[in-house]
Protein backbone atom coordinates (compact mmCIF):
# COMPACT_ATOMS: atom_id res chain seq x y z
CA UNK A 1 0.00 0.00 0.00
CA UNK A 2 1.44 3.32 -0.93
CA UNK A 3 0.73 6.31 0.55
CA UNK A 4 0.47 9.57 -0.96
CA UNK A 5 3.14 12.46 -0.49
CA UNK A 6 1.20 15.65 0.82
CA UNK A 7 2.31 19.05 0.03
CA UNK A 8 0.12 20.24 2.87
CA UNK A 9 1.67 18.37 5.69
CA UNK A 10 -1.49 17.79 7.52
CA UNK A 11 -3.00 21.22 7.28
CA UNK A 12 -5.94 22.28 5.49
CA UNK A 13 -7.09 25.33 3.76
CA UNK A 14 -9.10 27.92 5.97
CA UNK A 15 -11.88 28.24 3.04
CA UNK A 16 -12.08 24.75 2.97
CA UNK A 17 -12.75 24.67 6.59
CA UNK A 18 -14.96 27.60 7.00
CA UNK A 19 -16.59 27.67 3.69
CA UNK A 20 -19.86 25.38 4.75
CA UNK A 21 -20.04 27.10 8.23
CA UNK A 22 -19.86 30.31 6.31
CA UNK A 23 -22.48 29.57 3.79
CA UNK A 24 -24.45 28.10 6.43
CA UNK A 25 -24.51 31.34 8.76
CA UNK A 26 -24.91 33.68 5.52
CA UNK A 27 -28.37 31.53 4.55
CA UNK A 28 -29.66 31.91 7.40
CA UNK A 29 -29.10 35.51 7.72
CA UNK A 30 -30.47 35.17 3.50
CA UNK A 31 -27.69 35.70 2.02
CA UNK A 32 -27.55 32.88 -0.55
CA UNK A 33 -24.45 34.72 -2.27
CA UNK A 34 -22.21 34.87 0.53
CA UNK A 35 -19.85 36.67 -1.88
CA UNK A 36 -21.89 39.81 -1.36
CA UNK A 37 -20.95 39.50 2.82
CA UNK A 38 -17.24 38.61 2.22
CA UNK A 39 -16.69 41.32 -1.19
CA UNK A 40 -19.34 44.20 -0.15
CA UNK A 41 -16.25 46.86 -0.62
CA UNK A 42 -15.65 45.27 -4.32
CA UNK A 43 -19.36 45.36 -5.01
CA UNK A 44 -20.64 47.63 -3.73
CA UNK A 45 -17.91 50.25 -4.30
CA UNK A 46 -15.36 52.03 -2.26
CA UNK A 47 -17.96 55.18 -1.71
CA UNK A 48 -20.75 52.76 -0.51
CA UNK A 49 -18.50 50.50 1.49
CA UNK A 50 -17.17 52.83 3.73
CA UNK A 51 -20.59 54.30 4.75
CA UNK A 52 -21.95 50.99 5.13
CA UNK A 53 -23.05 47.30 5.33
CA UNK A 54 -25.20 44.87 4.37
CA UNK A 55 -27.22 43.28 7.40
CA UNK A 56 -29.56 41.27 6.15
CA UNK A 57 -31.74 39.58 2.70
CA UNK A 58 -35.00 39.37 3.56
CA UNK A 59 -37.53 37.34 0.75
CA UNK A 60 -41.15 37.72 0.96
CA UNK A 61 -43.85 34.89 1.03
CA UNK A 62 -43.44 34.34 -2.55
CA UNK A 63 -39.92 34.19 -2.61
CA UNK A 64 -39.57 36.99 -5.05
CA UNK A 65 -38.46 40.25 -4.67
CA UNK A 66 -36.04 40.01 -2.17
CA UNK A 67 -35.42 43.26 0.47
CA UNK A 68 -31.57 44.12 1.08
CA UNK A 69 -31.33 45.40 4.58
CA UNK A 70 -27.93 47.90 4.29
CA UNK A 71 -26.60 49.31 8.05
CA UNK A 72 -25.42 52.99 7.93
CA UNK A 73 -24.93 55.66 10.19
CA UNK A 74 -27.67 58.31 10.86
CA UNK A 75 -25.22 61.03 8.97
CA UNK A 76 -24.60 59.15 5.98
CA UNK A 77 -28.26 57.38 5.75
CA UNK A 78 -29.61 60.16 3.41
CA UNK A 79 -26.12 60.14 0.72
CA UNK A 80 -27.12 56.54 0.88
CA UNK A 81 -31.14 56.96 -0.29
CA UNK A 82 -29.72 58.82 -3.17
CA UNK A 83 -27.55 55.78 -4.00
CA UNK A 84 -30.40 52.68 -3.61
CA UNK A 85 -31.21 52.04 -7.13
CA UNK A 86 -27.59 52.11 -7.90
CA UNK A 87 -26.67 49.92 -5.28
CA UNK A 88 -29.29 47.40 -6.41
CA UNK A 89 -28.33 47.15 -9.62
CA UNK A 90 -24.38 46.61 -8.11
CA UNK A 91 -25.76 43.70 -5.68
CA UNK A 92 -28.26 42.22 -8.28
CA UNK A 93 -25.28 42.21 -11.28
CA UNK A 94 -23.73 39.74 -8.39
CA UNK A 95 -26.93 37.60 -7.73
CA UNK A 96 -26.92 37.34 -11.90
CA UNK A 97 -30.49 37.90 -11.49
CA UNK A 98 -32.87 40.77 -10.02
CA UNK A 99 -33.03 38.98 -6.92
CA UNK A 100 -32.53 42.20 -5.34
CA UNK A 101 -36.25 44.11 -5.76
CA UNK A 102 -35.97 46.90 -2.55
CA UNK A 103 -32.87 48.17 -0.79
CA UNK A 104 -33.87 49.04 3.06
CA UNK A 105 -31.47 51.31 4.58
CA UNK A 106 -31.60 51.29 8.57
CA UNK A 107 -29.21 52.81 11.64
CA UNK A 108 -29.41 50.01 13.46
CA UNK A 109 -29.42 46.14 13.18
CA UNK A 110 -32.56 43.91 12.74
CA UNK A 111 -31.33 41.17 15.94
CA UNK A 112 -29.72 43.81 17.87
CA UNK A 113 -28.37 46.70 19.20
CA UNK A 114 -24.42 45.39 19.43
CA UNK A 115 -24.76 44.83 15.69
CA UNK A 116 -26.14 48.48 14.97
CA UNK A 117 -22.93 50.14 16.46
CA UNK A 118 -21.11 49.70 13.47
CA UNK A 119 -18.02 52.01 12.81
CA UNK A 120 -17.51 51.58 8.84
CA UNK A 121 -13.54 52.97 8.37
CA UNK A 122 -11.53 53.55 11.31
CA UNK A 123 -10.95 57.33 11.60
CA UNK A 124 -7.95 58.77 10.18
CA UNK A 125 -5.90 60.60 12.68
CA UNK A 126 -5.23 64.49 11.83
CA UNK A 127 -2.26 65.62 10.25
CA UNK A 128 0.36 67.41 12.85
CA UNK A 129 0.48 70.89 12.54
CA UNK A 130 3.38 72.97 11.97
CA UNK A 131 4.79 74.53 15.13
CA UNK A 132 4.48 78.40 15.23
CA UNK A 133 7.25 80.69 15.28
CA UNK A 134 7.77 80.93 18.87
CA UNK A 135 8.46 77.36 19.45
CA UNK A 136 10.58 76.89 16.89
CA UNK A 137 13.07 79.98 18.41
CA UNK A 138 12.37 78.08 21.32
CA UNK A 139 13.52 74.48 21.09
CA UNK A 140 16.61 76.34 18.53
CA UNK A 141 17.73 78.22 21.65
CA UNK A 142 17.44 75.33 24.09
CA UNK A 143 19.55 73.45 21.78
CA UNK A 144 21.63 75.94 20.45
CA UNK A 145 24.77 75.18 23.03
CA UNK A 146 25.17 71.72 21.73
CA UNK A 147 28.44 70.83 19.62
CA UNK A 148 27.60 68.43 17.33
CA UNK A 149 24.80 68.91 14.62
CA UNK A 150 23.40 65.40 14.34
CA UNK A 151 22.57 65.69 18.33
CA UNK A 152 21.68 69.35 18.35
CA UNK A 153 19.40 68.57 15.48
CA UNK A 154 17.44 65.48 17.14
CA UNK A 155 17.43 67.35 20.09
CA UNK A 156 15.92 70.69 18.62
CA UNK A 157 13.52 68.05 16.87
CA UNK A 158 12.25 66.50 19.93
CA UNK A 159 11.94 70.22 21.67
CA UNK A 160 9.95 71.17 18.84
CA UNK A 161 7.79 68.04 18.90
CA UNK A 162 7.23 68.62 23.33
CA UNK A 163 6.67 72.07 23.21
CA UNK A 164 3.72 71.84 20.45
CA UNK A 165 2.34 68.87 22.28
CA UNK A 166 2.33 70.56 25.72
CA UNK A 167 0.19 73.59 24.37
CA UNK A 168 -2.99 71.53 24.00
Amino acid sequence: MAFRNSTTRGFKRTATLLGDRIRHVGENRGFAVSRLLTHWAEIAGPDIAAIARPVNVGYARGGFGATLTVLTTGAQAPMLEMQKEKLREKVNAVYGYNAISRVRITQTAPTGFAEGQAQFEPQKPEAPKAPDKQTLTKAAAVASPIQDDELRNALEHLGRNILSKTKH
